[in-house]
């Protein structure tokens, strides 16, 4: 059963702040049908991008770099991407260490 995206989203900041990583909603999209992007920022200048991705030799789903570099080219590049969807979510990530918790088992 696939959740919307508004629950994903809603565990997944609660995931985040139970490992007292700070975390937020940077643009809210489509409450049911909305796709995620995950920034990470690492709070030195950098950042990277994560997007959920569908691996067709597996039939999984997977959290893939969309992009990365110094953080000022990761916003436009999410602001790109907003043009081209409004019904997408940003949420931003930051931390030091650079976790991130998508490699989590039931966030795929």
């Amino acid at each position: 059963m696939k959740l919307t995206a508004d629950i994903w989203v809603s565990a997944y900041l609660t995931r985040l702040r139970l490992q007292n990583i700070p975390a937020f909603v940077v643009s809210r999209g489509d409450a049911t049908a909305g796709a995620v992007l995950v920034k990470l920022n690492t709070l030195d200048g950098m950042a990277r991008c994560f997007q959920r991705s569908f691996d067709l030799s597996t039939g999984e789903r997977q959290w893939m770099v969309l992009t990365e570099g110094p953080e000022p080219d990761i916003d436009a590049s999410i602001s790109k991407q907003r043009s081209f969807d409004p019904d997408l979510w940003v949420i931003e990530v930051e931390d030091k260490q650079g976790r991130h918790l998508l490699n989590e088992p039931g966030l795929e």
